[in-house]
């Protein structure tokens, strides 16, 4: 079922400074960049060895990351867990009755399949499930 932590996102107000700031104390430049625009959502991917970092900066004010950097500032977001199977995953935790933002994936960065698990059910975090494109 899960294979790994995918990936930690971060709120910001502005990709653009974290990548400048991310190649100046680091010497890192993004792995990908790209708008998803369903989400309202600007997303800069940092490969950090075998972990990756994903900062979010919203697009329009009534997306949620806008809601998030309005309500608590800055910071992180979410935990995304890589699966194999996003729809038998989500199967499960809904049979277990865990509530789900998303019962049904949907895409995400870099073409994922994604689903977002709400805070409540997984002790205060904000989970994404998230399955490569090529699965599944």
């Amino acid at each position: 079922m899960l294979k790994k932590i995918d990936h930690v996102g971060v709120a910001v107000k502005s990709v653009q400074a974290v990548k400048e700031m991310y190649k100046t104390l680091f010497g890192l430049d993004p792995v990908f960049e790209e708008t998803v625009a369903e989400q309202k959502v600007h997303v800069v991917g940092f490969r950090i060895g075998e972990s990756n970092i994903e900062f979010l900066e919203p697009t329009a004010p009534d997306s949620p990351i806008a809601k998030y950097l309005e309500k608590r500032g800055e910071g992180l977001h979410h935990i995304a867990l890589a699966v194999n199977d996003i729809a038998a995953v989500l199967g499960n935790m809904k049979q277990q009755g865990l509530q789900l933002i998303d019962e049904t994936p949907r895409v995400g960065a870099e073409g994922k399949k994604i689903a977002f698990v709400h805070p409540k059910s997984l002790n205060g975090m904000l989970v994404e499930l998230s399955e490569d494109k090529d699965e599944g």
